[in-house]
C-alpha cells in the first residue's frame, strides 16, 4: 500500500507531483521519490523520509520537464528503508522507463527467481522490479482481436507480456519520454483516479491529489485498464477483457487507508465510513449499556459520527491525537508502531 501520483503535459510537472506526493503522504512514510522527463532526459530524485524531508528545494530543482511521477512508500514486500525508494529508473532492452508501483504480487517470488535464472540482475527487494524484468526479457504479446495505436506498438507488447503473468495487485504509472502510462489491475483491488486540468493530465491514488494542484477529478481507472496519454491525447486498452463485474476493491481503503474527503472507488470515503457506523449501531447499537461514543482519532471519528447519529447517543472526543506524530499502522515494524501509539495518544 502506497501513494503514486503523475502529470503528464504541465510546465510544472515536478513541483505538481511534489504537491500531490505531499497529499498522499498519509499512505506511505518511508520514503518519497520522482522522476520527469523533458522528452530528451529522464531526472530522478528519491530518498528516505517524508516527502518534506526526502525532497527538498535543491532537489526539485533537478527536475526539468513537463511530465513526471512519484510515489510514496509503505513497505509490504522487501526491506524497509530508502533502498526500495521508488520511481525505479531502467535502461532495458525495450528502452529505458520510469515505473511507480502501488500493490502486491502474490507471485513476486516465483517470478523473481525465474527471472534471474535467465540473466536478470535485481538491485532491489521489493516486487516493483519485477515488472521492469519481465518487460525487458518479454517477446511481446497482442491478445487477439486487439489492435493498438501505431506510437503504442513499441511498448505495450512487452507491457501487455509482464502483465499477463502477474498475480496480485497493482495500480502503476509508467513514464516514458514521449509517454505517459496508467494501469490498474484486472480486478481492480487499488485505487488510481484520472484529473485534468487544461491539457494536463493528472493521476493519481486518491482524488484528494487533485485538489493541491487545481486540477478537476475526470473518473477512476477502469479495472484492467491500460491507458496511454501523448500529444496525440488519451486512449484506453483491455487486454484481458471486461472485468467490471468482478470487482474486488480493498476494504481497508475505506476503513483505514484513504483520507476521508478522498473519492475512491465509486464513492466518498466520509460518507462509507459514516454508513458503516450507521449499520453498525442498528446492529449492536440496542444491546449496549453505555453513556457516550468515544471515538480513536482520527480513522475512528467519522464512523462514530454515524453510529452516534443512528443511535441518538452522545459523542466525545476522550482521546486527543498528536498530530506531529505520523501514522501508526503503516510503521514496517511492529515495535514502531506501539512506539508510535504511545506517541500519538
Amino acid at each position: 500500500m502506497c501513494g503514486i501520483f503523475g502529470v503528464w503535459n504541465s510546465q510544472e510537472a515536478p513541483l505538481h507531483t511534489y504537491w500531490g506526493l505531499y497529499t498522499l503522504q498519509h499512505r506511505g512514510q518511508e520514503s518519497a521519490g520522482i522522476c520527469s522527463t523533458d522528452g530528451k532526459e529522464f531526472f530522478l530524485v528519491k530518498k528516505q523520509g517524508l516527502v518534506l524531508e526526502a525532497l527538498r528545494q535543491e532537489d526539485l530543482k533537478k527536475l526539468k520537464g513537463n511530465s513526471a511521477i512519484g510515489h510514496v512508500r509503505y513497505s509490504t514486500a522487501g526491506d524497509i528503508g530508502g533502498t526500495n525508494a521508488q520511481p525505479i529508473l531502467a535502461e532495458t532492452s525495450k528502452g529505458t522507463f520510469a515505473l511507480v508501483h502501488n500493490g502486491n504480487l502474490t507471485n513476486y517470488k516465483i517470478l523473481r527467481r525465474n527471472l534471474a535464472e535467465k540473466g536478470a540482475v535485481f538491485k532491489y527487494t521489493s516486487d516493483t522490479e519485477v515488472f521492469v524484468h519481465l518487460i525487458d526479457q518479454s517477446e511481446g504479446w497482442i491478445p487477439e482481436g486487439l489492435k493498438l495505436h501505431p506510437n503504442d506498438e513499441d511498448f505495450l507488447p512487452y507491457l501487455f507480456d509482464a502483465l499477463k503473468k502477474v498475480e496480485g495487485a497493482y495500480s502503476l504509472l509508467i513514464l516514458l519520454k514521449d509517454k505517459l502510462i496508467a494501469v490498474r489491475d484486472p480486478l481492480g483491488f487499488r485505487p488510481l483516479e484520472i484529473g485534468r486540468r487544461g491539457e494536463s493530465w493528472f493521476f493519481s491514488s486518491e482524488s484528494v491529489g487533485f485538489d493541491i494542484v487545481g486540477a478537476e477529478f475526470q473518473r477512476e481507472l477502469k479495472a484492467g485498464e491500460v491507458l496511454v496519454v501523448d500529444k496525440e491525447g488519451l486512449r484506453s486498452y483491455f487486454p484481458f477483457g471486461d472485468f467490471s463485474a468482478r470487482r474486488a476493491a480493498c476494504i481497508f481503503e475505506f476503513i483505514y487507508f484513504a483520507r476521508p474527503d478522498s473519492y475512491i472507488f465509486g464513492d466518498w470515503v466520509y460518507e462509507v465510513r459514516k454508513r458503516l457506523g450507521r449499520q453498525l449501531a442498528k446492529e449492536v447499537g440496542s444491546k449496549l449499556e453505555v453513556d457516550v461514543v468515544v471515538p480513536v482519532p482520527d480513522s475512528g471519528i467519522v464512523p462514530a459520527i454515524g453510529f452516534c447519529e443512528e443511535s441518538g447517543l452522545p459523542l466525545e472526543l476522550g482521546l486527543i491525537r498528536n498530530h506531529y506524530v505520523g501514522r501508526s499502522f503503516i510503521q514496517p515494524t511492529q515495535e514502531l508502531r506501539d512506539l508510535k501509539v504511545l506517541m500519538k495518544l
